[in-house]
């Protein structure tokens, strides 16, 4: 054996046991007559000591190693004089009797620390190295533990662990496909799955009642920090089930997931909030309810004043932050300037400030009398030193730009601790969402999502302010401002399911193109069903308290969907072009 303990394993109670450890040089130093090596691996740091008077090879040796060596050390495990609580393993270290060099090293590009002199490109070309970082390493720890809580939990809810295939049929409808040419079938090609959703429908159909898989899909979409094009799903669907039993399911699985990986205890039952109340006061389908600053609409107080830009708008809403009526001129001009970014998208920002002295100061104040605007900060419950931040325009629009700014105040203000956890349910989606520049319905979810049974009547109607009505039967997990999950009860008749394409203006054709083996299975006895997926990047991400998902991945993309430690995408040669016949169009 290399080791017969890890660095990160030894205690005081070791003291007087001669160990063997293999690792990483972290760092070596020489101190009067004594060189310190911190030696390292994924499980911690343990200090070797090597005695200038001890045997003069071993002190050649440890006085030749640099940093990230890989050795073996054997010794005694002594108590330290000059102790470490900064490290589980401070308070001992190992008087070495022994070295081996089981590898050497060059120079590592970047120091590999707990917080490296390294920038992210730099270490993105040497991801092998930045994995050996602590920070990295409890990632990647993390993500394991959280599989390990999500295949047990299931397991004991009876859900078989199904796999599905890579390779399927492109059904463009969304975020664009992957796809991959077929060299058997010359000129035809596979997609890559954005995710299983018909395969486990039709495992419903074939009687796998409980069905789950940690899976990998994929997106050929823009990216940001969190959104790759290649991700992992926990991908779940019941049959026989209503919502309330999908809910009460993965709620338990979320409870014992935050209990037994990171030692939280959450709400029961989760809280759950309409998609029209989230939108209403918070600007956002996916809430952060661990701080206040609800959005008031304020359009009825504002119009008939003379102040065109209100009395000409649908909606006019208003937040307030609190405490921050002392922010300064320069302050709220470069706020007015943040919320005119195509980011937000508004065309300015009206604000009313409730100064400490009493007063109050508002950049509209020749059109409004200070118990006009008393009267709006009444409204919103404002107090002396709070600032209310004003938007108006279309209400969707309006309201998700109040979202926008009423996360960045939150951000601003520190309201958003990422070691506090705020998890929801959102229901009563739309079911639709009319395109004004396409002229149709879009699924707000996809087409398989079925429609509340009592808005049934408004689904098979003919007149878009009917359609406009029907809510879907779905449902979103969400944490924190994230969407971590969402699924539905899906459609599971053929007639409704020809319904809901024809909604959508899927014709007869197209739909038996795309969709025909799904239509065909429910002619044939599909049970009622309905489950949901959730992103699991973003699940690890968030309960390590960080908002990018790439630290959760071992070997991630970047912006441009490269990966820039093994330079892919990459061009191949002209007898792999051949092969899966292909000609290039891009111009050298």
């Amino acid at each position: 054996m290399y080791r017969s303990k890890t660095c990160g394993e030894l205690r005081l109670a070791d003291k007087g046991k001669t160990v063997t450890l293999a690792g990483w040089v972290q760092k070596s130093r020489k101190l009067g007559g004594m060189t310190f090596i911190d030696l390292r691996d994924r499980y911690g740091i343990t200090q070797l000591v090597i005695d200038g008077a001890a045997d003069p090879q071993l002190v050649e040796i440890a006085e030749s190693l640099g940093r990230e060596f890989v050795i073996q050390a054997t010794g005694e495990v002594l108590e330290r004089q000059s102790k470490n609580p900064k490290i589980p393993t401070g308070e001992i270290e190992i008087k070495v009797q022994k070295i081996n060099i089981l590898n050497k090293s060059v120079t590592p590009p970047f120091t590999i620390e707990e917080n490296s002199d390294g920038g992210e490109d730099l270490r993105a070309k040497y991801r092998y190295l930045d994995l050996r970082r602590p920070p990295l390493q409890r990632a990647l720890a993390l993500r394991h533990r959280l599989a390990q809580e999500i295949r047990t939990y299931l397991d004991g809810e009876g859900f078989m662990e199904i796999e599905t295939p890579y390779l399927i049929k492109s059904t463009p409808e969304g975020a664009r496909d992957f796809v991959v040419p077929s060299r058997m079938n010359p000129g035809q090609f596979y997609a890559l799955p954005q995710s299983p959703q018909t395969f486990k429908q039709l495992l419903m159909v074939a009687g796998y009642d409980r069905y789950f898989q940690i899976v990998r899909c994929f997106r050929d979409e823009d990216l940001r920090a969190d959104r790759q094009p290649e991700f992992t799903q926990i991908d779940c669907e019941m049959a026989f089930v209503e919502q309330e039993d999908v809910l009460k399911t993965f709620e338990g699985m979320m409870r014992a997931m935050f209990k037994n990986a990171v030692g939280v205890d959450i709400p029961n039952p989760l809280p759950r909030m309409s998609w029209y109340d989230a939108m209403d006061n918070y600007g956002s389908d996916k809430p952060d309810i661990r701080f206040g600053m609800k959005i008031h609409e304020i359009t009825k107080q504002v119009q008939g004043v003379g102040f065109s830009v209100f009395d000409s708008a649908e909606y006019v809403g208003a937040i307030n932050a609190e405490g921050c009526a002392e922010y300064t001129r320069k302050q709220l001009d470069e706020l007015t300037e943040w919320v005119k970014r195509p980011q937000v998208g508004a065309k300015g920002l009206v604000y009313i400030k409730l100064n400490p002295d009493g007063s109050i100061k508002s950049s509209v104040d020749k059109f409004y009398t200070p118990e006009q605007l008393k009267a709006i900060a009444d409204a919103l419950e404002a107090k002396t030193g709070d600032l209310i931040l004003v938007l108006c325009g279309p209400k969707r629009k309006t309201q998700t730009q109040l979202g926008v700014l009423r996360i960045e105040m939150g951000n601003r203000l520190g309201l958003r601790d990422p070691h506090v956890f705020a998890p929801l349910w959102i229901v009563d989606f739309p079911l639709l969402e009319w395109s004004e520049e396409d002229g149709r319905f879009y699924a707000m979810h996809h087409p398989f999502t079925a429609p509340k049974p009592e808005h049934e009547k408004w689904f098979y109607s003919d007149k878009k302010e009917d359609l406009e009505r029907v809510c879907a039967n779905a449902y979103d997990f969400v944490l924190n401002g994230s969407e971590l999950g969402g699924g539905s009860i899906r459609i599971h008749n053929a007639d409704m399911q020809k319904r809901m394409f024809e909604v959508l203006g899927i014709g007869p054709e197209e739909a038996e193109y795309k969709f025909g083996f799904i239509i065909h299975a429910f002619q044939y006895g599909a049970p009622p069903h309905g489950g949901l997926a959730f992103g699991f990047d973003r699940v690890c991400a968030l309960f390590g308290g960080q908002e990018t998902i790439r630290d959760y991945i071992a070997f991630p993309k970047n912006n441009q969907g490269r990966d820039v430690m093994i330079d892919s995408p990459s061009k191949i040669d002209q007898v792999q072009m051949d092969e899966l016949f292909l000609a290039s169009t891009v111009k050298e």
